[in-house]
């Protein structure tokens, strides 16, 4: 095995930087870049705390933030499962990134930058859904953005329905939780009684 532990072996594979991967970088959203955002459903929120990196999905109707700004997005906080990885992150690291991704399209778009967590009540009723406000509002000051190009899409082909894993392929929910706790939680029940308490909680 060998491995790259210098900047300068790193560099002698891959060579210098093209100008295209340089130039499409802004610290602020232009007029393609808020468009692609504001079609945008889905996307993944990257944070750093003391105990490392997280991860995790977001998505909302009618796009997953609000543009405030051109360097302002804000996210709302929806329900979920309450382990609140990224907020604990946020609020003791501000440094965030987040990649959007709009379905159908294998161009993806990044933004990295500093966030903070809202819970002003008007702020949070202005993203009322179905009557439930969120519990927080995450505010991102954009300090980068620019668009990635769409050969890890096409290579993964994520949008060909020819490549779709049936999901009853796949482990459910409650048969990893099961595993995960040794079968003291999860398993049949939690599978089958997940798509009405989905339903129930969504907003």
């Amino acid at each position: 095995m060998t491995r790259l532990t210098t900047l300068e072996a790193l560099e002698a594979i891959y060579g210098p930087t093209n100008a295209a991967s340089t130039v499409k970088e802004l610290d602020h959203l232009n007029a393609p870049y808020r468009a692609y955002i504001e079609a945008s459903p889905f996307c993944a929120l990257a944070t750093v705390g003391p105990e490392g990196l997280d991860c995790s999905p977001r998505g909302d109707a009618g796009g997953v933030v609000r543009i405030a700004d051109d360097r302002t997005l804000m996210m709302p906080d929806r329900r979920g499962n309450n382990r609140c990885d990224s907020l604990r992150n946020i609020v003791r690291d501000p440094r965030v990134a987040l990649m959007f991704m709009i379905p159908g399209s294998n161009t993806t778009l990044r933004v990295n930058g500093r966030a903070v967590i809202e819970t002003d009540p008007a702020l949070l009723d202005s993203f009322m859904m179905e009557g439930k406000p969120p519990r927080s509002v995450v505010v991102v000051t954009v300090d980068a953005v620019y668009f990635q190009c769409a050969r890890a899409l096409m290579r993964g082909q994520v949008w060909n329905p020819e490549t779709f894993v049936d999901p009853a392929s796949l482990p459910t929910a409650g048969q990893m939780l099961a595993a995960a706790s040794a079968g003291a939680v999860g398993g049949e029940a939690y599978d089958r009684e997940w798509p009405e308490r989905a339903k129930a909680s969504m907003w």
